[in-house]
């Protein structure tokens, strides 16, 4: 019976060093991964806005033929805006 008994604490004190064992394993993978996920996702981050800033002064010369009627609706209403807006007062210094 002693025998069982110590075969039964070794066989769970194995099982225990394992356990930690795996544990710390799963600590050191799950560090390590992270860190290269947020590294990754930073060098995604950084191609993504250098595509971004290479290919938006493309995208908005391909839309230039759309919006230079709007553009130049735009720039008549401005330009009737101001004409018929009177002239700021000049202000005289009544001190002097």
């Amino acid at each position: 019976m002693v025998t069982l008994a110590v075969l039964v604490m070794v066989v769970g004190f194995l099982w225990l060093a394992a356990s930690l064992v795996g544990f710390v394993f799963k600590l050191a993978f799950a560090v390590v991964g992270g860190v290269i996920g947020l590294m990754a996702g930073l060098l995604g981050l950084l191609v993504g806005a250098l595509a971004l800033l290479l290919v938006a002064p493309v995208v908005l010369l391909a839309l230039l033929p759309v919006m230079l009627p709007v553009l130049a609706l735009g720039g008549l209403v401005w330009l009737v805006v101001r004409a018929s807006r009177r002239p700021t007062p000049v202000p005289v210094n009544a001190g002097r």
